[in-house]
C-alpha cells in the first residue's frame, strides 16, 4: 500500500506532550514477547536516541534563536517517545539477556539492509560488519552459558543461528581502516540514505549501551568481554557513519531523520503482532508525521526547497525483521577471512606482516588471548564444548566446526 507521510495528517505538536501516567508504560513480559518485538523496540530506542542527539548537535551549530526554540520543542517530544519505547523493556530482563537482543538486531537488521541495498559500496559495508556482529552474538551467548547456564535460544527464538562469525579477536583494526567512501547525496537512492541512517543509529545505540552497562556485569570475564566488543562497536559506528555524504545540509539531515522515523514506525506497525505495542508504533507514527511536516517547513523557510524534491511520493521497500539464516550462511562462507585495508576489503592472508592491521593487532592482543577467546575457553572448560544454535546444519566452513577447542 502506497504511503506518503507528507500527505498524511499528524498530531499537532502542541498536543503531543505526555503526562507522567502516559509515559509510565507497562513493559512486555520477557517470557512471552516475540523476539522481533524485542528487536523492534531496541532499534526504535536507538532511532529516537539518534534523533535527540542530532537535534542537540543542530542546536549547537546555529545562532538562530527561533530555530533553537523549534528544535527544542521537537527534541522534547522525541525524548518522551524514546522513554516510552525504552521503558517497554522490563526490569527483570537482565543486561545480558537484553544484550543478546541487541546482537539479534545487529544480525537480522544488517542482513535485511544488505539484501535490499541498491548501492554496492554500502552493501559491501553492511556485509563486512554483519559477520562481526554475528560473532558477538556467539561470544555473549557463551558468556551466558558460563554465568548461569541459561539458553540463548529462548531470547532469539531460534530465528537467528548462533555460531562463530569473523572471530572478534581479529576484528580489531587501526582506526584509519574504519573509514569508507560515502554515497553522493544528489545521486543516492532514498533507500541507501535510509539504510545508512538506520544502521548508524542502531550501531550507535549498541555502542552506547555497552559503554554504559558493561561495568555492571558481576564477573571479571564478563566486564572484559563488554570492553572488547564495545571497542568493535565504535569501529562499526565509524565504519557506517563515513558512508553518509557530509555535504548534506543540517536541514536536509533533519528532514531525513524525521522521514526515517515515519518510515520505520509505519513498517513496524504493519509487522507487529502485539496489539498494545502496535498502538505505540501507531501513536509515534502520527507524531512523527507532524515532525516531518515541521522539518519540511524549515527546509522551505531556510533553504527555499520543497521536501518533495528530496523525498519520493511513496515509501520505498520497507525495513522488516525476519530470519536471515540462508543469507548469513551464504555470505559468511565467502567473507569470513576479510579485513579492512584503507577503504578496501582484503583477505588477511594478503596483507604484509608490516601492515597497520598486524601492528594494531600486536598492540591490543598482547599477552594471552583476548576476552572474546577466553569466554569460549571457559565455556568449553565447564561444558566440554562451546554453545551453538545450528538449526540449519553444521558451520558452513569446516575449520570452524570443531566445538571442543577455540576456532580462529
Amino acid at each position: 500500500m502506497a504511503f506518503n507521510p507528507l500527505k498524511e495528517k499528524g498530531i499537532p505538536i502542541d498536543k503531543q506532550v505526555k503526562n507522567w501516567d502516559e509515559l509510565s508504560v507497562e513493559p512486555y513480559d520477557k517470557n512471552e514477547v516475540h523476539p522481533y518485538t524485542r528487536t523492534r523496540i531496541i532499534l526504535m530506542n536507538g532511532i529516537e536516541t539518534e534523533a535527540v542527539i542530532f537535534g542537540h548537535q543542530f542546536a549547537r551549530h546555529t545562532d538562530d534563536y527561533s530555530l533553537k526554540q523549534k528544535l527544542a520543542q521537537n527534541r522534547r517530544i522525541e525524548q518522551q517517545q524514546q522513554k516510552i519505547v525504552n521503558w517497554l523493556t522490563p526490569a527483570d530482563e537482565s543486561t545480558l539477556e537484553v544484550t543478546l537482543g541487541y546482537e539479534q538486531v545487529a544480525v537480522d537488521l544488517t542482513a535485511w539492509l544488505a539484501k535490499t541495498e541498491p548501492d554496492p559500496n554500502v552493501k559491501n559495508a553492511l556485509d563486512f560488519a554483519l559477520f562481526e556482529d554475528f560473532d558477538h552474538l556467539y561470544r555473549y551467548s557463551n558468556l551466558m552459558g558460563t554465568i548461569n547456564g541459561a539458553d540463548p535460544a529462548k531470547i532469539v527464538g531460534e530465528l537467528t543461528e548462533i555460531f562463530p562469525g569473523r572471530p572478534t579477536v581479529l576484528e580489531h583494526r587501526h582506526p584509519f581502516d574504519s573509514i569508507r567512501n560515502h554515497y553522493n547525496k544528489d545521486k543516492a537512492d532514498i533507500l541507501t540514505k535510509l539504510h545508512v541512517l538506520t544502521i548508524v543509529a542502531g550501531e550507535q545505540q549498541t555502542m552506547n549501551y555497552y559503554m554504559n552497562v558493561g561495568n555492571r556485569t558481576d564477573t571479571f570475564l564478563g566486564r572484559s568481554l563488554y570492553q572488547e566488543i564495545a571497542q568493535v562497536e565504535e569501529e562499526h559506528v565509524s565504519h557506517y557513519e563515513s558512508l553518509a555524504d557530509p555535504r548534506e545540509t543540517w536541514f536536509e539531515c533533519l528532514l531525513m531523520h524525521e522521514y526515517l522515523e515515519c518510515y520505520l514506525y509505519y513498517g513496524f506497525l504493519l509487522e507487529e503482532p502485539d496489539e498494545r505495542i502496535k498502538n505505540v508504533w501507531q501513536h509515534n507514527l502520527d507524531c512523527e508525521i507532524e515532525h516531518l511536516h515541521l522539518a519540511a517547513e524549515l527546509l522551505q523557510q531556510y533553504e527555499g526547497r520543497d521536501a518533495e524534491s528530496l523525498l519520493p511520493a511513496r515509501f520505498p521497500t520497507l525495513t522488516k525483521f525476519e530470519s536471515n539464516k540462508d543469507y548469513v550462511r551464504e555470505i559468511l562462507a565467502s567473507q569470513i577471512q576479510l579485513t579492512a585495508d584503507g577503504n578496501m576489503y582484503k583477505p588477511v592472508s594478503e596483507l604484509p606482516s608490516s601492515s597497520r592491521y598486524f601492528e594494531y593487532q600486536r598492540m591490543v592482543n598482547v599477552e594471552g588471548s583476548a576476552p572474546s577467546q577466553r569466554v569460549i575457553e571457559e565455556h568449553i572448560d565447564r561444558h566440554g564444548q562451546d554453545y551453538r544454535l545450528e538449526t540449519e546444519g553444521p558451520h558452513p566452513l569446516e575449520e570452524y566446526r570443531v566445538r571442543e577447542t577455540v576456532s580462529v
